[in-house]
């Protein structure tokens, strides 16, 4: 199938990184583990940019870059520099900010995503290094606000700034390619996605091959698409009512969903670039091997590894190295003898369902047990061990708990701060697989308590064959096999 793209719709984006795993600030000493500390407390006069403070760079900053660089198949500058970006603005006290301009520290590359019509190519333009701004909090709605706060905490930590073609063709594959774009961050252990502010995304979007707009600043992955989808539908009605798209800065609006005019789109010139008088150009070619022998196995050779080792389905593999932290966790489990495919149904299915439910994220995993967190309650947490996995997979597989007790058991220990094992929940809840016995005299008594449902079935109504074997689960208490309930029904009514 080739996806034709009739609306002729071209989506780059540009995506701020910050790479929070680094212990300090890009220029400076300070922490950059600062999300719970007070305003303007993580701050010195180099990040807050006073007369005479002169930048340092941190060689750590650079070597994570063209970890990144390498992950994404792109070319590493020979020799790369830093530029000043001049412009006013409130988060940015000295009034430029150091990034760079014409000597990129990543080139070329790209990323293989799932696209509209299979796997689909987005070229990556270049990577560079710069600080990120302090943060601007707006006291109400941006477009009603009656004040504006200032915090300098985030002033100064390092980003790396991607910047894509515009090879996207729907808000479902800027969607994927950051998604995928994530995983490999999180991979690299440069990055923390969990922390607000993390990865910041400005998305340029055209219809039918026209004027593109900019919309800034969009915090999270489903905002982008949010926002793309509600930009493409505005840009098809201007056309279609005879208006001209202008090129403009958008904001996002995510509460209610809309776009906003901010400003004309700044072009290059207007940022009066110069050279950073107080740091000079660097040749890192002879970095390039040391770096490239501290790279992770990445998400795509996992999963055809997973794919290979563990004989498990391609859809499963997807699932488990979506997150390094699930992927190291599921080959903990694998690791103690489970069946390692029972183990890949409980884990990617199973398990990772339930987390996304209770839109808990995963945020630890230490090779004894995996840690998660609410995502907008950081108060809300669990873990749940390996060897606890490990023996409610061995109990599935012997056939001594039904499925849905095994998802009961799940359920349990994610709702639950007990630490209570597997064998210790299904003693106490009775959810060991009903004896044979048991489960034929609740087939008799279903069949004897529904002569309706049975005529039913009998005269062809499938359907009432899953209302009995309900009727049976429930007399059990959930603890007959469905299955065999499902067969012994048929068994008595059509022998």
């Amino acid at each position: 199938m080739v996806y034709e793209n009739p609306d002729g719709i071209r989506i780059g984006l540009e995506i701020h990184i910050q790479l929070n795993k680094l212990k300090t600030k890009m220029f400076c000493g300070c922490s950059t583990d600062y999300h719970n500390a007070a305003p303007n407390t993580h701050t010195c006069p180099v990040c807050l940019g006073l007369p005479g403070a002169l930048p340092v760079l941190n060689k750590k900053v650079v070597e994570a870059a063209i970890k990144v660089g390498l992950a994404l198949e792109g070319e590493i500058a020979e020799e790369t520099q830093f530029h000043r970006k001049n412009y006013f603005y409130p988060d940015l006290p000295k009034g430029y900010q150091i990034t760079q301009y014409d000597f990129p520290i990543v080139s070329n590359g790209k990323i293989v995503i799932e696209g509209e019509d299979g796997e689909h190519t987005v070229g990556i333009t270049r990577a560079h290094m710069e600080e990120d701004p302090g943060k601007l909090v707006h006291i109400g709605s941006i477009e009603k606000s009656k004040g504006v706060l200032i915090d300098y905490n985030r002033s100064g930590v390092p980003l790396i700034e991607t910047v894509t073609e515009p090879d996207m063709r729907s808000p479902k594959e800027a969607r994927r390619f950051l998604d995928k774009f994530r995983n490999i961050l999180e991979y690299l252990d440069v990055f923390d996605g969990n922390l607000e502010g993390a990865m910041r995304v400005d998305a340029n979007v055209s219809v039918h091959w026209g004027t593109r707009v900019e919309v800034k600043n969009i915090s999270s992955h489903k905002g982008v698409e949010r926002a793309l989808l509600y930009e493409i539908m505005r840009q098809k009605n201007v056309i279609r009512r005879g208006g001209k798209i202008s090129q403009e800065t958008r904001h996002f609006d995510e509460g209610r969903g809309v776009t906003l005019s901010m400003r004309t789109k700044e072009e290059a010139e207007d940022y009066r670039y110069f050279r950073e008088p107080d740091l000079m150009p660097m040749r890192i070619t002879d970095w390039i091997p040391a770096v490239k022998e501290t790279l992770p196995e990445l998400p795509d050779a996992k999963r055809s590894r997973f794919i290979e080792q563990y004989g498990i389905t391609d859809m499963h593999a997807k699932s488990l190295t979506s997150k390094i932290m699930l992927a190291d966790f599921y080959e903990g489990v694998c690791a103690k003898g489970v069946d390692p495919k029972i183990a890949a149904t409980w884990t990617a299915d199973v398990f990772l369902g339930e987390l996304n439910y209770r839109d808990l994220a995963i945020s630890s995993y230490d090779g004894e047990k995996i840690g998660f967190i609410h995502g907008k309650d950081p108060r809300i947490k669990n873990s749940i061990k390996v060897s606890d996995m490990v023996e409610l997979v061995n109990l599935f597989a012997e056939g001594k708990i039904s499925d849905r007790a095994a998802v009961e058991v799940i359920r349990t220990m994610l709702d639950t701060a007990e630490e209570k094992t597997p064998f210790q929940i299904i003693e106490e809840k009775g959810l060991f697989k009903a004896e044979d016995d048991l489960v034929t005299k609740a087939v008799a008594e279903t069949i004897a308590e529904n002569e309706a449902a049975v005529q039913d079935y009998l005269g062809g109504t499938e359907k009432s064959l899953n209302f009995l074997v309900g009727q049976v689960m429930k007399k059990t208490k959930g603890t007959a096999d469905a299955k065999t309930a499902r067969d012994l029904i048929i068994k008595e009514l059509k022998g």
